[in-house]
């Protein structure tokens, strides 16, 4: 069935069914009417209600919302992926999206084991190394050049970012909880400061000090992401910045396919839109956060076939509310870092400059 509908819409020129939701006329609009019906029909109730209704895994636990505490839930989707099965609820009080029951942190390690490195290898390889590019242009002059510059990538996987991080000059470091990922890593050369475990157990690491942290398709991936965000905020120089890359629970493809959206892995736990990351920011200790739009990579890096109407509205939908399938923002231990690059008009302030402590370690998991 499929082959016959692609080949009627390329005889009509109507573009990737990816992409409709944010350039074909009027499916914004509808994708928000869906959204609010989705969401209204599924009644708030108490979280201990909800897990009595879903029942609760061997591996999991339930949650109150790790952003604001409420312990309230409204249902929203039972995911299915192959023997995987969740649940994934909204916070009535902050938006937060999350799966609940949620995965006890000790087992974590059940959501990847085998061959996670092989997996990482695997064919999408080239996207992810193009993502990094687009990611760190989109926020020149920050990372153009890395000479003197220390940066720790927390979920390093094989190591694919650590090449480019050398190649633009920084010192790179890696830290993962695979340690299949961990191994592929430390075989390339950009790799030999990659290490398996925890940051606050690799003393190289432990002391801080980094200019750039990042977190490539990480953030979902934490079970107390906020707790994490802060023991990072920690490892940072006082001027220093935390990139992050993550799915969009603003997200119009999320509005329009439900439980089908891409993003329902079985590894992801946590689905941020920009108004709960910036919250986590805020109470992670940040300074100041500044987030752009993240448009499809083909279109970010001028090789999409749409015609230029399609992309023209592509584009305003897109950054008219970040409503992109991707999230992508950089924090800023300081208030004022963003002035210094440039950034000053795109930033939201989200405090005064904290002291640099690293809290407590998090149960977290680190690779992606």
């Amino acid at each position: 069935m499929r082959r016959p509908l692609g080949k009627l819409r390329r005889r009509l020129d109507l573009p990737s069914p990816y992409v409709w939701p944010w350039a074909l006329p009027g499916a914004a609009p509808a994708a928000d009417l869906l959204w609010r019906v989705r969401t209204r029909r599924h009644r708030v109730c108490a979280g201990a209600t909800h897990a009595a209704a879903t029942g609760i895994g061997p591996i999991e636990e339930l949650l109150a919302c790790t952003l604001c505490g409420e312990s309230r839930v409204r249902p929203l989707f039972e995911i299915h992926r192959g023997r995987h099965h969740y649940h994934v609820v909204r916070c009535p009080a902050c938006g937060l999206l999350y799966r609940n029951p949620g995965v006890r942190p000790e087992r974590l390690g059940d959501l990847y084991a085998g061959r996670y490195g092989r997996f990482l290898e695997g064919k999408y390889k080239g996207k992810r190394k193009r993502r990094y590019r687009l990611v760190l242009d989109a926020y020149a002059p920050l990372f153009a050049h890395g000479e003197g510059r220390r940066l720790l990538d927390y979920g390093c996987g094989t190591g694919l970012f650590l090449d480019l991080a050398e190649k633009r000059g920084f010192e790179p470091f890696g830290v993962d909880l695979s340690a299949d990922a961990i191994t592929r890593a430390r075989a390339r050369a950009s790799g030999r400061n990659a290490h398996f475990g925890h940051p606050l157990d690799v003393p190289e690491i432990a002391r801080g000090g980094f200019d750039v942290v990042c977190l490539w398709s990480v953030l979902a991936h934490l079970p107390r992401p906020v707790e994490d965000l802060a023991m990072l905020r920690g490892l940072l120089a006082p001027d220093g910045v935390l990139v992050i890359l993550t799915v969009n629970a603003n997200s119009l493809a999320l509005r329009v396919q439900g439980a089908r959206w891409g993003a329902f892995t079985p590894n992801h736990l946590v689905f941020f839109a920009p108004a709960s990351l910036t919250r986590a920011l805020a109470g992670a200790g940040f300074g100041a956060v500044v987030m752009r739009p993240a448009l499809p990579d083909p279109v970010e890096a001028g090789t999409s076939r749409l015609r230029p109407a399609l992309e023209r509205r592509l584009r305003r939908t897109t950054q008219r509310g970040n409503r992109g399938n991707m999230l992508r923002a950089v924090a800023f231990a300081d208030p004022a870092g963003p002035a210094r690059w440039g950034m000053a008009a795109d930033a939201v302030a989200l405090g005064p400059a904290r002291p640099a402590v690293a809290p407590g370690r998090p149960s977290a998991r680190s690779a992606s």
